[in-house]
């Protein structure tokens, strides 16, 4: 059974940072490519990042230079590293696996 599991989520000000970790289970880690995506209230779920098995990574434009994706294929997580946070960076993050997500974590940016 796949199951995936994010923590890391919390309330910071503009230009702080979060950490978010998605451990996984059921699945071959290492042969996956693994993604995070991002639902804030009222608007549609949207893609954040995506890292391939091989390392190689994507993001949004919006988030690209801020968060970095990356993968640990010992622990079988995936994490999120997100910096200079901005209040349009508030919504729930989701773990994906192709059809597989998570349950989400709440990240809340504001004064």
């Amino acid at each position: 059974q796949v199951q995936l599991e994010e923590s890391g989520g919390g309330s910071v000000q503009p230009g702080g940072s979060l950490r978010l970790s998605c451990a996984t289970s059921g699945i071959n880690f290492a042969l996956s490519a693994m993604a995070w995506f991002r639902q804030a209230p009222g608007k549609q779920r949207e893609f954040v990042a995506t890292i391939q098995r091989n390392g190689e990574t994507s993001y949004r434009e919006s988030v690209q230079g801020r968060f970095t994706v990356s993968r640990d294929n010992f622990k079988n997580t995936v994490d999120l590293q997100m910096n200079n946070l901005k209040p349009e960076d508030t919504a729930v993050y989701f773990c994906n696996h192709g059809l597989k997500w998570g349950k989400g974590t709440l990240v809340t940016v504001s004064s």
